[in-house]
């Protein structure tokens, strides 16, 4: 199960960050901006719309996909890593400079990451672990959203195990 959320958060991180990229690209090709039928041929007649409409198409099936079994504490926070990489490849694509406020939001990120995968890891260690219901994210409802909660509390009603 590691390999999967390895894989799949890879694969989310490489979506979101060809969206972003390809964004950037047909921004910068779309300059100047105006509301004309001129300027909507020439952002869609260059490809770099094309990869953004690929890379949020992708990352949204990526992101179902690793919803069905990741916690959703963790997996939010990790879904946020394409903002490393989209900073990194920012700075070596377009020059752009990358100042202390952003590595240290950078270790921020990481560090919240890597809070809550302790987290989840020590829950899953507690009672319950063993429950490997399909659908069933497991962990902390809490860590990561009101919805999460509403999740979890809609997983258990379903399977008759709420004991709230």
């Amino acid at each position: 199960m590691k390999r999967f959320y390895f894989i799949g958060f890879l694969v989310l991180m490489a979506f979101d960050t060809l969206a972003q990229l390809s964004f950037k690209q047909a921004g910068n090709a779309a300059l100047p901006l105006e509301f004309s039928t001129a300027w909507l041929a020439r952002v869609f007649g260059q490809p770099w719309i094309y990869g953004a409409f690929v890379g949020y198409i992708g990352a949204f099936f990526s992101w179902m996909t690793l919803l069905k079994r990741a916690p959703i504490g963790p997996a939010f926070a990790a879904s946020h890593l394409e903002i490393l990489s989209v900073l990194a490849l920012s700075y070596w694509l377009f020059d752009e400079r990358i100042g202390m406020p952003q590595i240290i939001g950078c270790l921020f990120i990481v560090a919240g990451i890597a809070c809550l995968a302790v987290s989840e890891t020590q829950e899953a260690e507690g009672p319950g672990a063993d429950d490997d219901t399909p659908g069933h994210a497991g962990g902390n409802p809490g860590a990561g959203s009101a919805s999460a909660g509403a999740a979890h509390l809609a997983a258990s009603a379903e399977h008759g195990t709420h004991r709230g």
